[in-house]
């Protein structure tokens, strides 16, 4: 920086032993070196000089220095005074403060015009000297002024990073070797805060944050990374591992995929994910085409063994899951199925899947009204949600024919009732819990329409779908028991007796089978007769007439069990045609055979 030149000859032609007012000054033809003693002084007041200049010098040298004047004079010459505070101006900017160095890129720019500057002033603030004198500018000291007074730059200096990235990761590194992995993240996460487009250090936090089984952040930072570098193979086989443990396998493989591109993978590296992939395939398929949801409950089990530590399962694993549930149909199952969807409906209870797979159980479980509300509440989250409107559909006729069977049923219209049983039977086929139902309302009927084997064989069918439904085997017994087979039927209402000892009125049922079971053993007067146990005594007047005159003995003479037929006959009529005997038949009671009603001894011994 130029300073001014204090100690510069003064231009002045008068003697500097006394200020001179500068607008009197005139050039002398005599003037003297600053540095020698004027030859005019005269060594007396009363001593004169004839020169007119010289009286005029002396006059005007009497009167007090102005500022122009001192500025103008010598600084051998000056009064101490003056020439002390000269010398504190020339000391105060001989040793500048350091100037700031500005970073050029962050944006700073020299101003184009500088302004005026005052000589001798210097920015304190700024930490430059704005002195710019007229012999800076005779020296072609023209270089660019420093900003004015009072003004900012337009960008501040960056300011100096809090951490050193380098060293953070080192720390991270030996903190996840002694698997130590939280402050492992927070080392890394402190290098990223300084370098976030670190692939580096995006690369050790996902490590890291997989070690903490803390999978789903660990994936943002492999994606990241992968995003930088998209031909990092180390990244790329974190990023598989990952999708892996989150239980996405095709993800998985698909990464797999685009490094076979770069450089050949293992059949070892690709054998987790592959594995995986196979065994929720193998599921899906064991639900879709399958008849048994046991094998895709066996392959979702297999496929979960590959997930993270703490990894929820995929909520398309669960919705298989819950669907092999229904499939199996079990009352077991059906509650599992429902466990299912309750735990996906914690987290969206708008998830019309959800919703349709817990109305599908309760629908298994016989709760119709239930299960229309949930798929209901399906159409309300997706009306277009085709699987809700299937099973609503479904479901109301379903109820609708079954309804019209028992109205049919109860007003005697068995036949009827038989036939909207059956169409309701071929609504939904899979149904285990609802068609075991209508099975054993259609073996109701058929007993009343007196087709015992189809009733038979409904209550065997109703078993089989739900071998617990106590009220279907109830039916099997009546059925074996109307069609004659009253062994068989006392057996069944005993083995229901033994798994169910409180089934209400399972003791009245046994007693009537033991009852039936001694009827069946003696002589049937109905069937002799061949009438009905319902027969009018009309019908039983005319049947006795008729069998009568074919098995008269006179009629015939050479058959000798015409005679045995004939008083078997008179015998059931006999019985049949006295109401009160009829009754006590009717009733089991033990009946005396007619021929030996009046044969031998007083009933009192």
């Amino acid at each position: 920086m130029v300073l001014p030149n204090l100690f510069a000859k003064s231009p002045s032609k008068y003697q500097p032993d006394s200020g001179n007012n500068k607008e009197n000054r005139k050039p002398s033809s005599f003037s003297r070196s600053p540095t020698k003693r004027s030859a005019s002084k005269s060594p007396t007041k009363s001593t004169k000089t004839r020169d007119p200049a010289v009286n005029s010098f002396r006059s005007k040298s009497r009167r007090s220095p102005s500022q122009e004047d001192i500025a103008d004079t010598h600084p051998l010459n000056l009064p101490p005074d003056e020439r002390e505070r000269r010398r504190s101006a020339m000391s105060a900017p001989s040793d500048p403060p350091t100037p700031v160095e500005l970073d050029l890129e962050a944006g700073y720019s020299t101003p184009s015009s500088p302004p005026s500057a005052t000589n001798g002033v210097f920015n304190q603030a700024s930490g430059v000297n704005h002195v710019r004198t007229a012999s800076n500018k005779a020296n072609g000291d023209s270089g660019p002024l420093p900003p004015p007074h009072g003004s900012n730059p337009t960008t501040s200096p960056p300011p100096k990073p809090a951490f050193d990235p380098e060293a953070c990761k080192a720390v991270g590194n030996k903190y996840f070797k002694a698997k130590d992995y939280a402050k492992a993240i927070q080392e890394y996460s402190k290098a990223l805060s300084v370098e976030p487009q670190s692939v580096t250090y995006l690369s050790n936090r996902a490590a890291a944050l997989m070690s903490a089984n803390r999978f789903e952040e660990a994936l943002e930072d492999s994606k990241a990374a992968e995003e930088l570098d998209a031909s990092n193979v180390k990244v790329m086989h974190r990023l598989a591992r990952i999708y892996v443990s989150l239980g996405r396998p095709s993800e998985a493989l698909d990464v797999l995929d685009r490094i076979s591109t770069m450089q050949p993978v293992t059949h070892q590296e690709k054998a987790s994910a592959a594995a995986m992939h196979s065994h929720v395939e193998q599921a899906a398929t064991a639900v879709r085409e399958g008849t048994a949801g046991s094998m895709a409950i066996h392959a979702l089990d297999m496929a979960e063994r590959g997930l993270g530590v703490g990894v929820e399962k995929p909520r398309k694993w669960q919705l298989i899951r819950g669907e092999a549930y229904l499939k199996m149909g079990n009352a077991n199952a059906l509650g599992e199925a429902q466990s299912v969807a309750m735990s996906l409906l914690r987290k969206n209870d708008r998830d019309p899947e959800a919703l349709v797979l817990r109305g599908r159980a309760l629908y298994g479980q016989g709760d119709n009204e239930k299960a229309l509300q949930h798929f209901r509440q399906a159409l309300n989250c997706d009306p277009d949600f085709r699987d809700g409107v299937k099973y609503l559909r479904m479901v109301q006729k379903l109820d609708r024919l079954k309804e019209e069977g028992n109205v049919a049923f109860k007003s005697g219209k068995h036949r009827q009732a038989v036939d909207l049983y059956s169409q309701a039977l071929e609504v939904d086929p899979s149904n285990k819990g609802t068609n075991s139902k209508i099975l054993q309302n259609r073996a109701m009927a058929s007993i009343k329409i007196k087709e015992y084997k189809s009733a038979v064989a409904d209550c065997n069918r109703a078993l089989a779908l739900d071998p617990a439904y106590l009220k279907a085997r109830k039916t099997l017994a009546r059925a074996l028991g109307a069609s004659g087979d009253w062994d068989a039927a006392l057996k069944e209402f005993k083995s229901v007796q033994e798994t169910n000892p409180s089934e209400p009125g399972i003791s009245k049922d046994i007693r009537d089978a033991e009852l039936e079971l001694k009827k069946s053993k003696r002589k049937d007067y109905y069937k002799i007769l061949g009438v009905e146990k319902e027969a009018s005594d009309n019908e039983i007047k005319k049947a006795y007439r008729k069998l009568a005159i074919v098995h008269h003995p006179d009629k015939n003479p050479d058959d000798e069990d015409a005679a045995a037929r004939f008083k078997e006959i008179g015998e059931a009529y006999e019985t049949l045609s006295d109401g009160e005997k009829r009754a006590r038949y009717d009733n089991g009671e033990d009946l005396i055979d007619p021929s030996e009603m009046f044969s031998g001894g007083s009933p009192f011994g």
